[in-house]
Order: C-alpha cells, then sequence, then structure tokens
C-alpha cells in the first residue's frame, strides 16, 4: 500500500498528523517506535485505508505505552461526534456541547 497522492483529504488527517508529530517530539515515542507499530499495518492495509490505519496505529501505540486506552479514545470520538451534530453550522464545535451526555 502507498500513501495517498495529496497529503491530506480531510482536516481530521491533518490534525491526526500533526498529533502524532507533537506527541513524537514531547517524548511520548521514537520514530522507531512508530514504525514497528504503523508499518506492518499499512504494509497490509487495503487502498484507501491509510489514515484509518494510521489512527489505529497511533492508538496502539498509545495504548501500550499505558497513554490512553481505546476505550477511552472512542468515548473522546463519540463526544466530539455528538458536539457536532449539536452545533449549528458555522459554529465552532466544542465539547462542552455535550456535556452530561
Amino acid at each position: 500500500m502507498t500513501a495517498p497522492d495529496a497529503p491530506f483529504d480531510e482536516p481530521w488527517q491533518a490534525q491526526l498528523f500533526a498529533l502524532t508529530v507533537a506527541l513524537n517530539e514531547a517524548g511520548y515515542f521514537s520514530w522507531a517506535d512508530w514504525a514497528a507499530v504503523f508499518g506492518p499495518r499499512v504494509r497490509d492495509a487495503e487502498a484507501g485505508a491509510y489514515w484509518q490505519i494510521w489512527s489505529e496505529a497511533l492508538v496502539a501505540l498509545l495504548e501500550a505505552r499505558g497513554l490512553a486506552r481505546q476505550v477511552d479514545v472512542q468515548r473522546m470520538a463519540e463526544r466530539w461526534k455528538a458536539a457536532a451534530r449539536a452545533t449549528p453550522h458555522g459554529q465552532p464545535i466544542t465539547l462542552a456541547d455535550t456535556e452530561g451526555a
């Protein structure tokens, strides 16, 4: 599998990339650690799944380091989706839109 032609098709992909770089720069993992987790996944992935694989690899690495659990990542993703649904078009999305949800 190869990387997509354009680096990012969606804003979330750029944010995911930036988050990965920031976590590396903060010392949470090395690029060798990243390559060990991401490489096998992306090599065996189907075309078009590059950024989904990237996301799964980052969650796996964070979980292995004890920084985030899969269930916590899923809960946060659900909160963001709910906040997006609750936010009027053109307004910034905030998690406060779903407090208590």
